[in-house]
């Protein structure tokens, strides 16, 4: 056998190797697509917890930007057979990502984007300020009509039914979150991509009324399992058994959790072309392609055989040819990529390129000084209070593409040159 028959073989060989770890600890097991990237102890444990429930389909499946959570791990597929775990979908309910390539290119832009930042700053309420007896500067203070037209014709009949059935959600900032963008990882970025077209990129969710139906119904989930005595390894993990009331409630408010976060993302892209176009004075198109994808999210789907809920926090449905949003951090590359189908993940992939620091010890480790250097060419906020998101609190975007090659290949690589945040 010559040396390129060698190669060509030791390439077959690799190729047919699974790309992910198992770890056997659980009632199922653990596959993690972790080859080459950080997998924390913490974020061990917390997976062996979620695969000892009695409910769990198949496996659970860990992608390359797993870590430690609240309940359950950031970055994980967990697909259940008559219960959902609330925990497991997170507060952040919806989350997600939204994309689209415009008919602009790098020469049609300023030379000076502060002007950019500024603009955008403008039309989207972003950050978060709590004074008693004061607005939140991330909330509207007076509905625009765009917002509030959203907000009635989509959004506002079923969430009267939710809060007159449960009342502790009818005094939350939603009508008056839509179209905001937050605080933390979320963002808005004009991003360029290989072929110097120009992007729009941005992150969020279903921002405070869906933090509070999160935070309610994993209240109750808790106090379920303690009026039946279930006794779990990680309170956290408390659930809904499907055909409870509680069960039908809590999937009919992530539902519309999920539904406020698409439309949330679809107000602020408006919103931000427009921004774009007042700065250029020209009309931008956005629709080229565009990519609205949840992250934090519960959907009813069909594998190996059986109907499930299917939870991903913090992970990305890559059916093949589906199209997704991998971000990397403030200052690093994104993706824009196709799933392969790959079933072992459940047809998900990474949502991102996880934390390898807590917002504590970034803060702590990181100079400021540093971080000037590290979004050096990003026109955004180059202060203290973003150093949490620093690129070096998040793992090497690179390696974690590498450790999911076998579940999306990338169409389209993006570099921010504007980030705005909270």
């Amino acid at each position: 056998m010559n040396r390129l028959e060698q190669m060509t073989l030791d390439d077959t060989k690799q190729a047919q190797q699974p790309n992910y770890e198992v770890m056997n600890t659980g009632n199922v097991p653990v596959k993690s697509w972790t080859k080459g990237v950080l997998f924390e102890d913490q974020a061990r444990a917390q997976l062996h917890n979620i695969s000892q429930m009695p409910f769990i389909h198949k496996w659970v499946a860990a992608m390359p930007d797993v870590h430690l959570g609240k309940g359950a791990t950031i970055g994980s597929v967990i697909p259940t057979k008559g219960a959902v775990i609330p925990a497991a979908v997170g507060v952040d309910i919806g989350c997600g990502m939204m994309a689209v390539r415009t008919e602009l290119t790098a020469s049609d832009l300023p030379e000076n984007l502060a002007p950019m930042r500024s603009a955008i700053e403008s039309l989207v309420p972003h950050g978060r300020s709590v004074s008693r007896g004061k607005r939140d500067k991330g909330s509207w203070n007076h509905l625009p009509e765009d917002i509030a037209q959203q907000w009635n014709n989509h959004l506002a009949d079923e969430f009267k039914i939710l809060s007159e059935k449960h009342r502790v959600l009818k005094n939350t900032n939603n009508a008056h979150h839509l179209g905001t963008l937050g605080t933390g990882n979320h963002f808005i970025e004009i991003c360029l991509d290989e072929h110097n077209q120009v992007w729009v990129m941005l992150h969020s969710g279903s921002r405070g009324v869906g933090n509070r139906i999160g935070t309610h119904f994993i209240e109750l989930a808790k106090k379920d399992m303690e009026k039946w005595l279930i006794q779990l390894p990680d309170k956290d993990l408390a659930y809904f058994p499907e055909g409870t009331d509680h069960f039908n409630d809590y999937l009919a408010a992530v539902e519309w959790a999920q539904k406020y976060a698409r439309i949330n993302r679809e107000a602020m892209m408006k919103r931000t072309l427009n921004a774009i176009a007042n700065v250029l004075n020209r009309p931008v198109v956005g629709e080229l392609e565009a990519v609205n994808c949840h992250h934090n999210y519960v959907n009813r789907e069909h594998h190996y055989g059986k109907d499930v809920l299917l939870t991903r926090k913090g992970a990305v449905s890559a059916r093949k040819g589906q199209l997704g949003i991998i971000p990397g951090s403030m200052g690093a590359k994104s993706f824009i990529v196709r799933g392969l189908g790959n079933e072992e993940s459940f047809c998900s992939c990474s949502h991102g390129a996880g934390r390898v620091m807590s917002r504590t010890r970034a803060k702590r480790e990181v100079s400021l000084n540093e971080h000037i250097k590290a979004t050096e060419g990003v026109e955004c906020r180059k202060d203290v209070n973003v150093i949490d998101e620093t690129p070096s609190a998040y793992k090497d975007i690179e390696s974690v593409m590498a450790a999911q090659r076998d579940l999306v290949e990338i169409m389209y690589t993006l570099k921010q040159v504007v980030c705005v945040k909270g």
